[in-house]
């Protein structure tokens, strides 16, 4: 049986950050949608210092309720982790499978600039006319880091300060749940907000685990392993 898949981008990027993992979950039979939020993306004309992470909540709900998706295997990375959070008390019963890929595991309240602590303060500093400007990643090669840089804009700040909302706790939702970590972010510290997420997941029973041998861009660097995983969900 198909399963639907929706994967969520990062901060800075677009859902064009899937575009190898798409492509192998399609040739396995299954149905993906990889929502694009609103100033960020291919959706940066629409960019405004006012869009905030409810906003791109609502951009994954109104995906997820007009395609009429049910049974998802629904996806974070990095700062998806908190609109796909934000997103469950409105869809929260068409997912039989959350999974957070290098990701922010908020909580009720939280905010992914006050999960980071000093370096979410140094990100507010960095902030120009209300946008974080973008981080620079390793893809592996020159041309491969022009090419993402080329597309990569800045943050609305109000989407990191913007608390999120959760109804109850995630291991407490009936649906099953996976973090995924990258391991070999050289520029990590190993108490980070991700490692601390994985940490939780690895001593819960409530939680799957699993590691990928690369940076923090698993999506471009590591699509093969990733979409082997999402598929041992299936």
């Amino acid at each position: 049986m198909a399963t639907s898949f929706v994967l969520v981008h990062g901060a800075f990027g677009g859902s064009y950050g899937f575009r190898g993992v798409r492509p192998l979950l399609w040739g396995a039979g299954h149905e993906v949608h990889t929502p694009s939020l609103t100033g960020i993306g291919d959706r940066a004309h629409h960019r405004t210092p006012e869009i905030d992470l409810d906003l791109h909540v609502r951009d994954l709900v109104a995906t997820i309720e007009i395609e009429d998706l049910h049974d998802i295997v629904l996806l974070g990375f990095s700062y998806g982790g908190m609109v796909i959070t934000g997103a469950l008390d409105h869809i929260g019963e068409r997912v039989s499978h959350l999974v957070y890929l290098d990701a922010f595991v908020p909580a009720d309240g939280e905010s992914a600039v006050g999960i980071l602590g000093s370096a979410g303060e140094a990100m507010q500093a960095a902030a120009t006319d209300g946008y974080v400007p973008p981080i620079g990643r390793d893809l592996g090669s020159e041309e491969a880091n022009a090419w993402s840089d080329a597309r990569r804009v800045g943050q609305p700040l109000k989407t990191l300060t913007s608390p999120v909302s959760l109804s109850k706790p995630l291991e407490e939702w009936p649906f099953t749940r996976t973090f995924i970590k990258a391991t070999a972010d050289e520029a990590e510290s190993d108490t980070s907000p991700f490692w601390t997420a994985h940490h939780r997941a690895m001593a819960s029973d409530a939680w799957e685990a699993h590691e990928i041998a690369t940076n923090h861009m698993v999506p471009a660097l590591a699509p093969e392993e990733l979409a082997n995983i999402l598929l041992s969900f299936t």
